[in-house]
């Protein structure tokens, strides 16, 4: 899951294009991806509310994660990038991982999720999400960056340790101290690049220096 939308729309440098209108166009093939891994996130928390299927919850979540990359790349290959698919996809990542913690804070006992990774992870993408919109809506390009990547990659790798770790055929010691070492490795990480993006974003907010 990238930490930004399907497509890679760029803003001019003169100032904020008008966005593309939203019509039968945007309902392309990227777009239905994207709205078909908002299906697989309600099956996925049902998964998990009900209890047992944990190992069917945990490959259920990594095909979601795998679609992601497909929409992306079919939007950016054949020039089908849309600003429905802008505001989809970031929005559909982050109804996955966040819905996928909270619904595993449920578990803590056996899932190693707590509350505090909880609030650290949502806390992250709603700052990251609203300072990215009123930057771009500024005529700033505030995309991506690695550690933007890095941190949804840790955080998928955490969400399907933590669910497998709930089966009783993968969970045990060995496996549960991985689960750990890998979720508070995403928490530290998401931490780190909310701070990073806060201190680019501060500095685009910045007066230019008069010469």
């Amino acid at each position: 899951m990238t930490d930004s939308g399907n497509g890679t729309g760029s803003t001019s440098s003169t100032g904020p294009q008008m966005p593309e209108p939203v019509d039968r166009r945007s309902l392309n093939l990227p777009n239905l991806i994207t709205l078909s891994r908002l299906g697989l996130a309600v099956i996925l928390f049902w998964l998990i509310y009900v209890e047992g299927f944990w190992i069917s919850a945990a490959i259920l979540f990594v095909v979601a994660a795998a679609t992601d990359a497909i929409d992306g790349y079919i939007a950016r290959k054949y020039g089908q990038v849309t600003t429905l698919g802008r505001i989809l996809d970031p929005f559909v990542d982050k109804i996955i991982i966040c819905g996928a913690f909270v619904f595993l804070l449920e578990k803590k006992a056996d899932s190693g999720v707590n509350s505090w990774m909880v609030m650290s992870v949502i806390g992250r993408e709603m700052f990251v999400t609203g300072l990215r919109s009123f930057l771009e809506q500024s005529g700033n390009d505030f995309s991506a960056a690695l550690i933007g990547k890095i941190k949804m990659a840790l955080q998928c790798v955490a969400v399907t340790a933590s669910l497998l770790s709930l089966s009783p055929e993968v969970g045990g010691p060995g496996f549960n101290l991985f689960r750990d070492i890998v979720l508070w490795a995403a928490v530290v990480v998401t931490l780190y690049s909310g701070l990073t993006y806060a201190i680019r974003g501060f500095q685009m907010l910045r007066p230019p220096k008069p010469h």
